[in-house]
């Protein structure tokens, strides 16, 4: 298996690259090694490593900010994995395995998302994955597949846990959005899976996976607020106090619940996620004390 991995700076492609199998021969590109907007250069390297496969973790994430850079939201996140494609399938044997997001759905649903429920984002990040997604499917319909996933986070990066306890530290009390409702879902066992997937070929079109569980952001906070102090990453008792959406305006809207069924998916790979707070843990057992 030669694997290219695009976005490997990033917190998931870091867990794609430190979990990767051993027989793995792979190229790990960051974006100062690899502007995926650029698809001379997606080409260029593509022909030149031949992989097997492409895990494609690089994308615009900054939500709100999509809304003022349309264009470079639209650029990562439809563009560049609508060229890795067109560069794949001049390979004829290269699978492409490209990570979407739950921001896909409008979350007016109050039961979890089925692979078959009809997109409908309420953001420019949102609608930029959801045409990343169609043009990785029409392009390489037999040799990619698309994994829509939730609310990411890691070791590394800038996410909601470290971004937590950033503010915890230093302020004691956090406000934080109670009625957004998805799933936590740590990068490590995220990469795991996607690996898993990778050495499966027979698997093609969309998958749903996250963490199991549900939480709001609320919820989420209070997690990790506990767990780290118990760990010592935090030295006091953090107030935490719930508010609405209205009561933390963004300038990107943000769906209401956005839960993903998973059960196909688990039945297709023969296992199943374990609840997002042993992730959690995890997590934090690696990050350093304050």
């Amino acid at each position: 298996m030669r694997v290219l991995i695009t976005g490997a700076g990033g917190q998931l492609g870091r867990e794609l690259v430190r979990r990767a199998p051993a027989a793995a021969s792979l190229r790990a590109l960051e974006r100062a090694s690899l502007d995926i907007t650029d698809a001379r250069a997606i080409a260029q390297v593509i022909e030149e490593f031949q992989p097997t496969h492409i895990l494609n973790a690089a994308a615009y994430t900054a939500v709100d900010k999509a809304e003022s850079e349309r264009d470079a939201a639209w650029a990562l996140n439809a563009l560049a994995p609508r060229a890795l494609a067109l560069a794949a399938a001049r390979l004829g044997h290269c699978r492409l395995i490209h990570i979407s997001t739950d921001y896909v759905f409008d979350g007016a649903s109050t039961q979890p998302y089925l692979i078959s429920d009809t997109p409908n984002p309420l953001n420019v990040y949102g609608a930029s994955k959801l045409d990343g997604e169609r043009a990785v499917l029409e392009t390489l319909p037999d040799h990619s597949a698309i994994v829509r996933t939730a609310w990411v986070y890691g070791v590394h990066g800038r996410n909601f846990v470290h971004t937590m306890l950033r503010l915890m530290r230093e302020r004691g009390a956090v406000r934080v959005v109670a009625d957004q409702i998805g799933t936590p879902t740590a990068a490590a066992p995220l990469a795991d899976m996607l690996w898993v997937l990778a050495a499966r070929p027979g698997l093609t079109g969309l998958y749903h996976w996250s963490d199991a569980g549900v939480a709001s952001w609320y919820d989420f906070a209070v997690a990790i607020a506990e767990d780290a102090r118990v760990r010592g990453l935090l030295n006091r008792a953090i107030e935490i106090t719930p508010i609405a959406t209205e009561d933390f305006p963004t300038p990107a809207r943000r769906p209401r619940i956005s839960l993903l069924d998973k059960r196909s998916t688990i039945a297709a790979l023969g296992f199943a996620p374990d609840h997002w707070r042993t992730p959690l843990r995890a997590v934090l057992d690696e990050l350093p004390h304050a």
